[in-house]
């Protein structure tokens, strides 16, 4: 949700912002198939050398009962675990099918807080009937995470979907009306109504629909638990079980479900665990 306090990007940046997402959205070439950046926080990636052969067939491993990526990089595969916003520091493990555990640190992170007054206020405080319909679709949404799909070589390297400013980070804490609700779980983009939304990677659609607070949304799995989630759409431009290149148009910006203005929530999720959608993106777009 756009906040002039959290914008990243300044006008004089703008030009630039322009010029590179056309680079990187129309460019054949432009990213070359690779891991994404590791970041051991919560809300981050731990990327885990497993030290096995990418001759030998690709390791079964999860974290926390859900089946995590593995991906193939110099020849030796490796791990590629989400870590919820939750999880407070320390060392954890992922188990492989042939009994190994594998440990990985993780490291203390804090998230800036953010204040937004909701206009809509059943958006802060529902009524009893949109209650029901939360459940019901908080039903649908956790079996399209909980999906596995195998992909022996799922496209890690992202583009930005949409051209404008990221106006909303990942992890905010925030508060709706003063009233505390869960950390921000994905990257708002500042753009204008029935600005195209493009694929960020090929996949599937997984789903589409209206949401509560969502509004029109779009979810693509493009494999092995990942998938990317496009949300408040004015339009949507595709159907359940459609495949789709990287770049396709898939919908329009808009302002539909909990929002303060148009924009694009834009969300990736990783072994069931909400990530910073920055780490898929070239280093140029990556925040420190």
């Amino acid at each position: 949700m756009p906040d002039k306090k959290n914008t990243l990007f300044s006008l004089k940046s703008k030009l630039f912002y322009s010029l590179i997402f056309t680079f990187y959205l129309f460019s054949p070439n432009g990213l070359a198939d690779s891991l994404p950046k590791s970041s051991s926080v919560p809300g981050g990636i731990a990327i885990i050398n497993l030290g096995l052969s990418s001759n030998q067939p690709a390791p079964h491993a999860t974290f926390r009962k859900n089946r995590v990526m593995v991906k193939e990089k110099n020849s030796v595969w490796h791990a590629v675990v989400g870590i919820p916003l939750s999880t407070k520091a320390g060392e954890y493990f992922i188990k492989t099918s042939s009994g190994k555990n594998y440990p990985f640190n993780v490291k203390q992170k804090k998230y800036q807080t953010q204040y937004l007054t909701i206009k809509n206020k059943r958006k802060v405080n529902p009524t009893k009937k949109d209650i029901e319909r939360i459940i019901k679709e908080k039903k649908i949404i956790k079996t399209v995470f909980k999906k596995w799909r195998d992909v022996s070589n799922v496209s890690t390297e992202f583009i930005v979907p949409v051209k404008g400013p990221f106006s909303s980070p990942f992890g905010l804490r925030r508060f709706f009306n003063k009233q505390p609700r869960r950390p921000h779980s994905g990257l708002d983009i500042a753009a204008a109504t029935g600005t195209p939304v493009h694929a960020a990677a090929a996949g599937i659609i997984s789903n589409t629909g209206n949401y509560f607070f969502n509004g029109n949304s779009v979810f693509i799995d493009h494999g092995q638990g990942l998938i990317t989630m496009y949300f408040h759409l004015s339009k949507i431009n595709i159907k359940t079980g459609q495949q789709v290149n990287q770049g396709d148009v898939i919908g329009e910006v808009g302002m539909t479900g909990r929002v303060t203005g148009p924009h694009l929530h834009w969300s990736v999720n990783l072994n069931n665990t909400r990530v910073e959608p920055t780490l898929f993106l070239p280093v140029l777009f990556s925040k420190k």
